[in-house]
């Protein structure tokens, strides 16, 4: 009985016990799912936005509007517990600014024909900021797709096109909810879309070591959806 008993408990202690890919207590919401909170607009985005205006409720910020052509339109809203982009291109940004290590991810679906983008270590200033950019794109003309690094053709970024992007093919569907997950430490950075990775990388040029993060809206014709943003901040090795 005995010899039974202690071959079922080596039984046991072999098998391997799942365990929790994170402590959730280390994870910060940076969307609270209500307000706009924490978020920020360049002042003058650009993109024929001649003004900038926020919507608040009960003293919190829970849209941005700008006037383009003499017509207020939506550009970033919060609605049923999401943040929603859309119009001409701008980025929404996170009020911290000085991420280095970190896990960034976000849950998020994109239109049919859509563009988006993940953004991170990146400058506040209007236009296409300049960081890095975990691109959001299920079926745009654009054939770099989620998953990928995008690589800027302003900067060196573009050289390294067969080593960081996803192409052609994305690995979700349009208007369907996908994760996507940025880790960066130091000049790494893996990204990872529904728990699987599609990019490890190390920068050679380490280009870009702290910044923001920001949600972009890149064209009238896209719509973005976020019902998650959070980041885990690393330590350095």
């Amino acid at each position: 009985m005995a010899a039974r008993l202690t071959a079922l408990v080596a039984l046991v202690l072999a098998v391997p016990v799942p365990l929790r890919a994170d402590d959730s207590d280390d994870w910060v919401q940076l969307f609270n799912g209500k307000d706009l909170t924490g978020w920020k607009m360049v002042p003058n985005p650009g993109n024929g936005i001649t003004d900038l205006t926020e919507k608040k409720v009960d003293g919190k910020v829970v849209a941005f509007e700008g006037t383009v052509k003499g017509k207020k339109i939506p550009l970033w809203r919060v609605e049923d517990g999401t943040i929603i982009g859309g119009g001409p291109s701008t980025h929404l940004f996170s009020e911290g600014g000085d991420y280095t290590y970190f896990h960034f991810r976000v849950e998020a679906k994109i239109n049919d024909k859509g563009n988006s983008g993940q953004y991170f270590r990146t400058k506040f200033e209007p236009g296409f900021p300049t960081g890095y950019e975990a691109q959001i794109n299920a079926t745009h003309g654009d054939p770099v797709k989620t998953g990928s690094l995008y690589p800027d053709s302003r900067t060196t970024l573009k050289n390294y096109r067969d080593k960081i992007t996803v192409l052609n093919t994305a690995p979700h569907k349009p208007d369907e909810w996908f994760t996507q997950e940025v880790i960066a430490v130091g000049s790494k950075i893996t990204i990872l879309v529904n728990g699987k990775q599609t990019i490890e990388w190390e920068d050679p040029e380490y280009r870009y070591k702290k910044g923001h993060f920001a949600l972009q809206a890149h064209d009238p014709g896209s719509v973005m959806t976020f019902r998650k943003v959070e980041v885990k901040e690393l330590k350095a090795k």
